[in-house]
């Protein structure tokens, strides 16, 4: 473990909370000293939440170290089930609470609750957040799911959606609204909106929909061999996915495929006379596995970007990650230190990045608009209004997301553009100010876009010894954003190879007429 300013994924046991959040009539009962009592400023303020997550914390202090620890965990559990009567328990100990090895699921099992306890075994200091949403769901279905007769009509159970996860209440609404077009209704929905009664009636079932895999798939290859469902591999994230999610399905239920399609807008809109300038436009993407994964194909097949740069933070997800990259000449990114994700874009100087809200930081560092694609998200990525990320609508969805920051790209080279006239220029403050006030800068106007400033990138040729020229750096701001980053580091490369120290306008125009042939 390392301390960092930010963190991609958690400890293992949020994972855990995610799970239980996400469900009705199940109590997580966590041995964690205080300190670890996070779980209410997560789930309620960050995904706006309307009920407090179920979590009771033993919360022991340093001064009760020297002490029974486990009398206070027994005493918690039975608190909870006498205040909260759950339908069944999930047991577990934070990263902390891990040191002092008092074994939770063991005192859980002796006390002789009446309802079912689930005893989680989560390694804080090996894995992750998402792994141990995956690890408590699996756990959950292993001990209350059983087989049982199939419904008549067929039936599917969508599996994967967690609290504080991208979208996921939205995703579940498309998804449910694809089978029903098909004739197929939704048996389970789970770990989201479940309870462990849900659970228990998983088997009759026909087969399971995994719309995430970092969070289902244990559950959905146990239940596939232990109920004998079938699982579909396909996420419908994008037009093609969609269209592939659909054909999969009816293989493995016999049903004639049906997609309506009538609503699907980003075909058409991506290849309209007011989007021809997106195409090519150099993209890099990273987020978590799954949806790295969904919006590399999207980016390169359906909105034409070239895919420069892809990775995920989470290791279970890399060797799908890393093949992808392979197949697009692309080496891929795999860590959870945001400061190697940073290091990596600047170097790469894509005009978009589609990330997680880490990745919406750096570009705001780098002058580089960014979409968000994954999780981690802050509090403006649950929306009120729908916004699906699968399915038809979705696919909708990832247009105008993707778009959106392309289109305030160009505004802003617009305001540069007209930076001296009247309304336009620094010192008049924003124009959506009330009577322009004055910009609050000593100097007369804002401080440099980050993307403005001269840097030493990698790659280049004694870059830091050469020295822009006041009108040259005029002159480069004239150069849309977007591609500025690109023009700065071909005209560094010029002037190195040629001994030249201080770049002027003539210098900048040269290079741009050498690269131009």
């Amino acid at each position: 473990m390392k301390l960092t300013v930010w963190t991609y994924e958690g400890p293992p046991h949020v994972g855990a909370m995610r799970v239980a959040t996400g469900m009705k009539g199940l109590h997580y009962v966590l041995h964690a000293p205080q300190g670890d009592t996070y779980a209410d400023l997560l789930f309620t303020m960050i995904e706006r939440r309307d009920h407090r997550p179920p979590v009771t914390y033993t919360t022991f202090q340093a001064r009760d170290l020297g002490a029974d620890t486990a009398n206070l965990f027994k005493t918690a559990a039975q608190d909870a089930y006498n205040r909260f009567k759950p339908e069944a328990i999930i047991v577990g100990a934070s990263c902390t609470a891990e040191l002092i090895q008092d074994d939770p699921g063991g005192m859980a099992e002796t006390m002789g609750l009446p309802v079912p306890v689930i005893a989680l075994e989560l390694p804080s200091y090996q894995r992750k957040e998402n792994f141990g949403a995956d690890e408590t769901f699996y756990q959950i279905v292993k001990a209350l799911a059983k087989p049982m007769e199939r419904t008549k009509q067929i039936t599917a159970n969508l599996i994967g959606p967690t609290a504080l996860g991208f979208r996921h209440r939205d995703d579940i609404q498309e998804v449910t609204a694809l089978l029903s077009d098909m004739g197929i209704s939704v048996n389970v929905v789970a770990p989201m909106t479940s309870s462990p009664s849900d659970i228990a009636r998983m088997g009759a079932g026909h087969f399971n929909v995994l719309m995430y895999p970092e969070t289902g798939e244990s559950a959905a290859r146990w239940m596939e061999k232990e109920l004998d469902q079938p699982y579909t591999k396909v996420v419908p994230i994008g037009v093609g996915a969609t269209r592939d999610f659909v054909a999969e399905v009816a293989a493995l239920t016999g049903v004639t495929p049906y997609l309506d399609d009538s609503r699907l807008r980003l075909p058409w809109y991506s290849k309209s006379v007011d989007s021809t300038y997106l195409t090519g436009k150099r993209v890099f993407l990273f987020g978590d596995g799954t949806h790295v994964l969904s919006a590399a194909r999207v980016a390169r097949d359906e909105m034409g970007f070239e895919v420069v740069g892809m990775g995920c933070f989470n290791r279970e997800m890399a060797r799908p990650v890393r093949t992808l990259a392979k197949e697009m000449g692309l080496s891929a990114t795999i860590t959870d230190d945001y400061l190697e994700v940073e290091r990596t874009i600047e170097a790469l100087q894509p005009e978009l990045i589609l990330g997680t809200q880490m990745e919406r930081h750096i570009g705001k560092r780098l002058g580089i608009p960014c979409a968000v694609i994954s999780a981690p998200v802050h509090v403006q990525d649950f929306p009120a209004r729908y916004s699906p990320q699968m399915g038809i609508e979705g696919a909708n969805v990832l247009f105008d997301t993707w778009v959106h920051p392309l289109v305030m790209g160009l505004e802003e080279h617009l305001l540069h553009m007209f930076r001296d006239d009247f309304e336009f220029h620094d010192a008049a403050g924003p124009s959506h100010h009330g009577g322009h006030a004055p910009a609050a800068s000593g100097s007369g106007g804002p401080a440099p876009r980050p993307a403005d400033s001269p840097r030493s990138l990698p790659g280049q040729v004694n870059a830091g010894s050469v020295i822009w020229l006041d009108d040259a750096e005029r002159e480069l701001k004239k150069i849309p954003f977007f591609v500025r980053g690109k023009a700065r580091r071909n005209t560094e490369t010029f002037a190195s190879e040629r001994g030249v120290a201080q770049i002027s306008v003539d210098t900048l125009y040269e290079a741009k007429a050498h690269y131009a042939r």
